[in-house]
């Protein structure tokens, strides 16, 4: 996600506009921000569109509280809502929204959550480990790692943090917990660092980072969630709409590149001499595979280092 609007410019923030710009030229155009944060994004594309309309949704209260203050002087013209963006198709037909013309996914942990020692996102710091992006959630990173069986939590950061070493790691957390409860981030780094072999602890950054990632995506449901809204947020755009994403690891990269690319190709079954009108693509491709941020663009900000974009247009109505 991107990182606070002060101080920061969201991730490819101009990228964005212009992928985004021909679709919410329309006087009264609506746009949903599906991952609201600190209202980065938001801010720049409402004050870029001065007849839009925008829909921001974030599950954490205190994204809300923040970006409504970010976006205070656009008060007419938004509306947040606190919730999981796989909730969309309930808040658009709650607001009696039939379609909209542009939608935004900036994937993952803001940088305010991770800058935050309270949240427990960072291995970087000494923090509780709680990693609940909406802080009414019942599940915490502490939850998982004190009480998951070795099986189920290698199996989490194997699936969820793509962790070579996650069995090792898995077998050392459980060993260290039954002498006493994990609860910071120190001592699952520790745990952590001296489960992996010497070799691999000197290449690849931080050895805590897959394990860090696999529990902030269990916690928080990340990629089932991801993969129930991506199909409604297609369903929801207008013909001549727009959908960029912003994805920071390889499984949310994989989850969009699969969806973008049933929804822009042809289905027709192979012999037929002509395409079915029913089978056409119902949307087109904007961007090449997925595009990076600049050298120049990570040098100030180095978060933007793993933004993987994609974008597409919505073409044909359904069938």
């Amino acid at each position: 996600m991107e990182a606070a609007a002060a101080g920061h410019v969201p991730v490819l923030r101009d990228r964005v506009l212009e992928l985004l710009r021909p679709a919410l030229e329309p006087p009264g155009a609506v746009f949903v921000d599906a991952t609201l944060g600190r209202g980065g994004h938001a801010s720049a594309i409402l004050s870029a569109h001065p007849a839009l309309n925008l829909i921001g949704i974030d599950t954490d209260a205190e994204a809300i509280a923040e970006s409504r203050q970010v976006l205070v002087s656009f008060a007419g013209r938004i509306t947040l809502v606190q919730a999981v963006y796989d909730e969309l198709p309930q808040i658009l037909a709650g607001l009696g929204v039939r379609a909209v013309h542009g939608l935004l996914f900036d994937l993952g942990v803001s940088s305010p959550q991770l800058d935050n020692p309270g949240r427990g996102f960072s291995y970087a710091q000494d923090t509780p480990l709680d990693m609940r992006m909406n802080q009414a959630g019942p599940l915490t990173a502490a939850d998982v790692l004190n009480t998951y069986p070795a099986d189920r939590l290698a199996r989490v950061l194997r699936d969820y943090g793509e962790e070579r070493f996650a069995r090792r790691i898995a077998d050392a957390i459980v060993r260290e917990r039954a002498r006493a409860p994990l609860t910071t981030s120190t001592r699952l780094t520790e745990i952590i660092r001296n489960s992996i072999p010497a070799p691999a602890r000197r290449t690849g950054g931080n050895p805590a980072k897959r394990t860090f990632q696999a529990l902030r995506i269990e916690v928080n449901g990340e990629l089932d969630a991801l993969n129930r809204a991506l199909p409604a947020a297609l369903d929801a755009i207008a013909i001549g709409g727009r959908i960029v994403t912003l994805a920071y690891h390889s499984l949310e990269d994989r989850a969009v590149k699969r969806a973008l690319a049933a929804q822009a190709t042809d289905t027709t079954p192979v012999g037929l001499p002509v395409p079915l009108e029913a089978s056409r693509p119902r949307f087109r491709l904007l961007t090449r595979g997925a595009e990076r941020a600049s050298a120049t663009e990570i040098a100030i900000n180095p978060r933007a280092a793993p933004a993987r974009l994609r974008a597409a247009e919505r073409v044909r109505a359904a069938a």
